[in-house]
């Protein structure tokens, strides 16, 4: 188990580097900040005096060897538009994105889950049918019109729920229901296919003769062990759900550092940008390093 942790802890290194490295490429294709943060009409003495002041007159070499030791240390520079630690201003809206990715995930697999196990218990039935045309019209539906439609209906219309804010339990509903739909249906199916290959297994069979009810099979026997791919997927699927943040966050003026970045980058805020992304792959990375120690503790197989 130790070197099966230490592998993974340094392809955690490696592809941190290579994130490292594409994020400080990524920057340059927003395009000079001079040309957004200063005038139209500035004199290019002045766009050379502010390219230098910023550090950007060096060469690329130089430039990313001092982003490297900076993220090194958490010190991405200070934001050009706020003059405040760039780190700092991702930092504070960070627990508002993780919140909402939570919450998301909890409402997906509080859907996916029953509905997988259900379809794959009744295959073939209406009832599998119905919950696929369901994942299937979820995975075409965009999160961002999902998102729309249920601020119309329920904050403008019925005006049962706000349309925006944080802060209030309240303010977590019409997101995480965006957000959660769009985990959900992907989920569904991976959880009736994996259920669906266990139910055929022999020892299901063999609990089913002892006459066990059919609930008492599926979740004593068939649900733990259809869980692991299930558990695998979902360290991947954090990363989309904090793609699905991105619009989320937008559509419902949520304050995460999704929201922010997205913000940032039409600003041309290079340290922002550049903290916002190293800080949420690090996460997606965290979480996938987290899964994989729980799946190879869980079964020893993944560990061989």
């Amino acid at each position: 188990m130790r070197q099966y942790v230490l592998g993974r802890l340094v392809q955690l290194v490696v592809v941190m580097i290579g994130i490292s490295i594409v994020t400080f490429c990524l920057t340059y294709v927003l395009g000079d900040p001079s040309a957004v943060l200063l005038p139209m009409d500035a004199p290019p003495e002045t766009r050379a005096l502010f390219r230098k002041e910023l550090g950007l007159d060096q060469p690329l070499i130089v430039q990313y060897a001092r982003f490297a030791s900076g993220a090194i240390r958490g010190d991405f520079g200070e934001s050009f538009l706020m003059k405040k630690s760039a780190l700092a201003l991702v930092m504070e809206r960070l627990p508002a994105t993780y919140q909402l990715a939570l919450a998301g995930l909890l409402f997906g697999l509080a859907i996916a889950v029953p509905l997988g196990t259900l379809a794959a218990y009744r295959r073939g039935s209406w009832i599998d049918n119905l919950c696929t045309m369901l994942a299937v019209a979820g995975q075409a539906i965009p999160i961002y019109w999902l998102g729309l439609m249920l601020m119309i209906v329920f904050a403008v219309q019925l005006r049962w729920l706000p349309a925006s804010g944080y802060g209030e339990p309240a303010n977590f509903v019409l997101p995480t229901i965006a957000l959660g739909s769009f985990l959900a249906p992907i989920t569904m199916r991976l959880v009736r296919s994996n259920m669906i290959d266990v139910l055929s297994q022999d020892y299901i069979r063999t609990a089913r003769a002892k006459g066990l009810a059919g609930a008492v099979v599926l979740a004593r026997h068939a649900f733990k062990n259809a869980a692991l791919p299930v558990i695998a997927v979902l360290g991947l699927q954090f990363g989309q759900l904090l793609g699905g943040a991105v619009v989320t966050e937008t559509v419902f003026s949520w304050p995460g550092v999704a929201s922010f970045t997205v913000s940032s980058i039409a600003n041309g805020d290079y340290p922002v940008v550049q903290a916002a992304v190293v800080i949420l792959a690090a996460s997606i990375c965290i979480v996938n390093l987290s899964v994989d120690v729980l799946i190879g503790y869980l079964d020893p197989r993944i560990r061989q």
